[in-house]
């Protein structure tokens, strides 16, 4: 792996794209090819048959929540290991609306593997976004767009065709749902949090933003790699179980852009404003050039929140080396 030393961060040595090796199945082997051969087919069946029929039935949030959860019941993620910042154990209904997101919040969560998404969405029912190191807007996405991103290769402009928008107006178009962002703009192994887009900066100052972050156990249904349905379908359907751990902060404010009681502008006219001033071209936090202190301050408390709850650190590699390292895993697995 030495070859790869320039994909390392280089205060401290994390490589955050590197795919989690599985142990050796040994003695089990035959064990994990039938529970995966039982498995593949009614996994396939469960999520062909929500995401082409049930979805668009009025089965109702709790019949759509049922079927999310069923699909990660099928290849045995069972335990949900569940802390929230300020919430002792066994006392959370008592801080249920404070401490949890809200329909009118935003989620700013870890990236590392297409159960991120399912997990949001059997829980939450939020909207899904991508984002992009080049601009400040977000791409609305289907939860089937979403889980595909996570096997997707890095961009770090958005698609020609996209559909741009900011969250303040997503905010104020779906008022009844959270609004899921990704700030990191692509998986990673879970070993450290990447640099921020500047998504979360179109926020408006009185909405809260949680820091969610997901780990896995085991990490090996990570997918830093692009392209690798086979091997996550077979480290997520060969294992018995799995567990997520799953660490909620408190809410953090953008606190960059002026609070409605000092202004008379809405918050879709801040973010407009903010945009023209800075030009529709503001570069990601991988490039700080169109950000301001404040903005950055906003940027840091939130990945700040994410490595501490992820027991990780930031670092320096963004998307631009992981599209380096992707072509350069690729041709060596060519060669």
């Amino acid at each position: 792996m030495e070859k790869y030393s320039q994909f390392r961060d280089r205060g401290s040595g994390i490589a955050p794209f590197f795919p989690i090796q599985n142990e050796p199945s040994g003695i089990y082997w035959s064990f994990h090819l039938f529970l995966f051969l039982v498995r593949l087919p009614i996994l396939l069946t469960v999520t062909l048959g929500y995401f082409f029929v049930l979805q668009w039935l009025p089965i109702g949030s709790l019949g759509k929540k049922a079927s999310l959860w069923l699909m990660l019941g099928v290849p045995g993620v069972w335990w949900i290991d569940l802390q929230i910042d300020g919430v002792k154990k066994g006392s959370l209904a008592k801080h249920h609306k404070a401490r949890l997101p809200q329909p009118g919040s935003v989620i700013a969560s870890s990236h590392t593997s297409p159960i991120d998404s399912l997990y949001l969405a059997a829980i939450f029912d939020p909207v899904f976004t991508i984002s992009y190191p080049s601009t400040r807007l977000v791409q609305p996405v289907s939860l089937f767009h979403s889980i595909l991103h996570a096997f997707q290769y890095p961009q770090y402009d958005p698609p020609p065709k996209a559909t741009l928008t900011d969250l303040a107006t997503l905010i104020r178009q779906h008022p009844h749902q959270a609004i899921v962002v990704f700030p990191e703009c692509t998986t990673t192994n879970g070993r450290a949090i990447l640099p921020f887009s500047n998504s979360l900066l179109t926020c408006p100052p009185g909405v809260k933003i949680f820091p969610i972050n997901l780990r896995y156990t085991a990490a090996d249904v990570t997918t830093p790699i692009p392209g690798t349905y086979i091997r996550f379908l077979w480290n997520l359907l060969s294992k018995p179980t799995h567990c997520i751990r799953v660490r909620i902060a408190e809410s953090v404010y953008n606190t960059s852009q002026p609070s409605a009681s000092s202004s008379s502008s809405s918050p879709g006219s801040l973010v407009n404003e903010d945009r023209t001033s800075s030009s529709d071209t503001l570069l990601g936090s991988e490039e700080v050039e169109g950000v301001t202190a404040g903005e950055k301050g906003v940027l840091n408390k939130v990945a700040d929140a994410l490595a501490r709850l992820g027991r990780v650190k930031r670092v320096g590699l963004g998307v631009r080396d992981k599209e380096g390292f992707v072509k350069a895993w690729s041709k060596q697995r060519r060669g």
